[in-house]
This record gives structure tokens, sequence and C-alpha cells, in this order.
């Protein structure tokens, strides 16, 4: 995200905006990369063509008929081979993902999985990804109800697939928002009462269902992460203290791919 790139309809470099999605799909693409590295598992059924990756796939609750764009999905092709092209790294291409050496060596090395057809009854993992960068107040019940929709419409459509969601909330002091700006200019700056506003966000997501099995309702894999960004062009920092989860803690993002990887390796350990 320190990156600056063309969103929004007007094609401006931003770090962040709120019309575009890049920051939801760049941030489902870094759970897929981490999951290919953690998941032994996802890696052998990436090699044997038994998975392939979706973008903004659409997924139908099949009870209430609810549907629901997600960021990314990990399903089964739904004929005998994957009809796209695209690949992580082309994806990492085409989004102007950063990496640094290493990570571009343990990309080279991941096994290769395509995008292609797949059908909503095939989905094994949605990934759906969410930020709070300014507004606080007005965005906990927004990010609640679209992230409970989420896990809803996921579950609706196949109980067995897992839900995955990641929430980034800005404890930056002051926030540039390219919808608030007059005449093309920067100087409209909102300003955030930290760390209060991003600890009340981060309570609000703790409300969100959780599961532990198929048979309940709610996220198989919740994760939170802090960062401090004023889109003004300034580098975008990770926060690793309070208020942002702590190793151990389940929605810590290391704790949260490790238990999705786990679940994966149980769940579909017969496909």
């Amino acid at each position: 995200m320190s990156v600056p790139q063309p969103r929004g309809e007007s094609g401006e470099l931003w770090q962040y905006h709120s019309r575009s999605d890049l920051h939801s799909k760049v941030a489902c693409w870094g759970v897929f990369f981490d999951m290919l590295r953690t998941s032994a598992l996802l890696g052998d059924h990436a090699r044997a063509g038994k998975v392939i990756f979706g973008v903004n796939f659409e997924m139908r609750d099949y009870a209430t008929g609810r549907k629901k764009n997600l960021d990314l999905v990990i399903a089964r092709p739904s004929g005998d081979e994957a009809t796209g092209h695209r690949t992580l790294a082309d994806l990492a291409d085409q989004w102007e993902i950063v990496l640094n050496g290493p990570q571009e060596a343990e990309l080279a090395e991941l096994p290769l999985i395509t995008e292609g057809a797949l059908a909503g009854s095939g989905v094994l993992v949605a990934l759906e990804a969410k930020a709070a960068m300014t507004a606080h107040s007005k965005a906990r019940p927004r990010l609640y109800d679209e992230l409970n929709s989420s896990h809803l419409t996921v579950h609706g459509a196949s109980n067995q697939a897992l839900a995955v969601g990641l929430v980034m909330v800005n404890e930056s002091d002051t926030f540039i928002s390219p919808e608030r700006q007059v005449d093309n200019g920067r100087d409209v700056i909102s300003e955030h009462m930290q760390s209060a506003d991003a600890e009340r966000i981060i309570r609000k997501i703790e409300e969100i269902p959780r599961r532990a099995s198929p048979a309940h309702h709610g996220f198989d894999g919740l994760g939170i992460v802090v960062v401090r960004a004023a889109n003004d062009g300034t580098p975008v920092q990770l926060v690793a203290r309070p208020p942002a989860p702590q190793p151990g803690e389940v929605f810590y993002y290391d704790d949260m791919l490790s238990r999705v990887a786990n679940e994966y390796d149980t769940r579909f350990a017969a496909i």
C-alpha cells in the first residue's frame, strides 16, 4: 500500500481509495500466498491440478438467494481442467504487488495454481478483506454487516467451505480521504482520536461470529491487522503493539493463518 497506484474513477495516484477494491484483492493475495507456504496439502492439491482460484467470484446462498462477490476463492475446477491463464505471479504483476528478493524467490518456487472456471459448490476457501481507514465510528456497523453477510453467504453456498476474513484497521492520527478533497487538492485532512478509534473498531470486529466446526455459524478464520496509513504518500507502517492483536490471540494474523491451514489439511484431505 505504500506505493501509490491509479485508483477510483479519476485514476489519480493514491495509496488507498474507498472506491477501489485493489487493497482488498492485494490483502487476499497475501493470505493466499501465505496459505500455500503454510499448508503442505494445499501445495499438493495445486501441483496435482485439483484446485484453481477465482477473483471477485459471486457466491449465492442456496437457502436465501443472497448473493455476494468474494475477493478471492480457492476451489475445485468445474470441468476437466482449468480454463484460465492467470497465475498467482501474474496477479502480483497485474496488481503491482511489491515483493522483496526473498519473497520473489519463494513465489517462484510455489506450486503453480491458475485462475479457472469454477462453481460455487466447489469452493474450498473463500477470502474476504475489508478496511477501516477513516470515519471509524461510521465504519463499525458497515464492517460488521458486510463481514457477517460474507460468512453467511459462503456457508449458505457450501457449508464445508472455509470462510476467511481479514480486516485492516488504520491507527494513523490523520488521513487524507480522496472523496473529501476539493478541486483535486489534498489539503482536507481528517483527524482521528487514536488509539481509541482503532480499538473501538477492533472490539466490534471481535463480536463477529466464528465457528469451530461446520455445525456452527461464523468465520473459520478471522484476522485483524493494524496499520498506520495517512494516505499522504508516506510509507504505510504495520503496528505490532496493542490494540493490534498479539501472538497467541485468535485474531493475530499468524495464528489465524495456522488455524486456516490446519482446517484445510483436516477437512480436505480426501479430495
